[in-house]
């Protein structure tokens, strides 16, 4: 919300000056027209972006950046930079929809949409056990993923109801529910095919995924088949953030000292970093890195460079540098450390009412 100081303009008041006064209150049109302009200039550069609305899709499960990449998102909601129309789950385990829903609850949007696949895809649980606590302790009302609408069919939904060339579709987990949106018939949802649909409708896509220059990467290798459809055949900018780039940023030990002693996003980690040795000095935050660009954009904090992901049926990749390539990947710019507040600032946001 943009605050404007009221300015008290001083009236020609005074009969016997009035016409004396007449050219100091009512300048020449072409100078009011040019104060105008001036004013409305300056307005338009001072007014806040739109917010982005996104689609975020989440494996939420086999690791907990996760969590935190969804704590940012309702803190991007709650200040107005981000418009979140759905949380998707790329997970078939049981407790992945769930977990989701206590995050959403948690943040107070309770009602927003959550899908799953309906079709053979990957089902992996938190190795840390954080998700059973989770569902255990706060408030929920989705008791298992599988109860969970299929997820192209809220993809569809969303998508078609919304401004040509206006979503943003995050991914940090798996990329079946892509893949199977592409595929997707026209229905009573829309007349448009999966590809047309997203043609059409989605301004870009922001995946948590690959590694570069090349390597292999576990979003994508998990379903590899569902990676190099979706990838190879989707017709919008598509944005890597690669495992490169949050395996050097380090979060959690600040949210776990300075967080909301109810909060279960400060529990979820509370529980998982003393589980690895590794995780001792913070978490690698790569899911959190997908949704700072996806909502921010890669400046200031990375630089970017074009090409093509070359996606192989073994789940790993390999990279093209093309300035005139399909695709994008981030490139450290800003030190690692300054990237990591950023996130975790974000990740320390409370709703204006949490749940007891």
């Amino acid at each position: 919300m943009l605050l404007f100081k009221k300015v008290a303009l001083a009236p020609c008041a005074y009969p016997l000056l009035l016409l004396a006064a007449l050219s100091s209150c009512n300048p020449p049109a072409n100078q009011s027209d040019g104060q105008e302009s001036k004013l409305a200039s300056t307005a338009a550069a001072t007014a806040a972006p739109a917010p982005v609305t996104l689609i975020f899709d989440t494996d939420c499960g086999p690791d907990y950046d996760d969590v935190g990449a969804i704590a940012m998102l309702h803190a991007f909601a709650d200040r107005g930079e981000a418009r979140i129309l759905a949380t998707v789950s790329s997970n078939l385990h049981p407790l992945a929809g769930p977990s989701i829903d206590v995050l959403n609850t948690y943040f107070g949007r309770p009602d927003l949409p959550i899908g799953a696949p309906k079709s053979a895809g990957v089902n992996l649980e938190a190795r840390q056990k954080w998700s059973d606590t989770l569902v255990a302790r706060y408030p929920h009302t989705l008791k298992a993923t599988a109860d969970a609408p299929d997820a192209v069919a809220v993809y569809r939904r969303l998508l078609a109801a919304e401004p040509d060339t206006s979503v943003t579709v995050v991914t940090v987990g798996f990329l079946t529910n892509l893949r199977n949106l592409l595929a997707s018939k026209p229905d009573s949802l829309s007349p448009l095919d999966g590809k047309a649909l997203v043609g059409q409708k989605v301004k870009q896509w922001v995946v948590m995924g690959g590694t570069f220059p090349t390597g292999k990467e576990f979003n994508i290798e998990r379903d590899s088949t569902a990676s190099q459809i979706a990838i190879e055949g989707w017709p919008r900018p598509v944005l890597f953030s690669g495992s490169e780039i949050g395996s050097k940023v380090k979060t959690g030990l600040r949210l776990v000292k300075e967080g909301a002693p109810g909060s279960p996003v400060r529990h979820v980690f509370a529980i998982s970093i003393p589980y690895a040795k590794e995780d001792l000095q913070g978490r690698m935050s790569w899911d959190q890195t997908a949704v700072l660009v996806a909502v921010r954009g890669a400046a200031p904090y990375y630089d970017t460079q074009r090409g093509r992901f070359i996606a192989r049926p073994d789940g790993s990749n390999g990279w093209q540098a093309d300035p005139d390539g399909p695709h994008t990947i981030l490139v450290q710019k800003m030190a690692p450390d300054s990237v990591a507040h950023a996130i975790e600032t974000l990740m320390l946001h409370q709703p204006d009412r949490a749940n007891p």
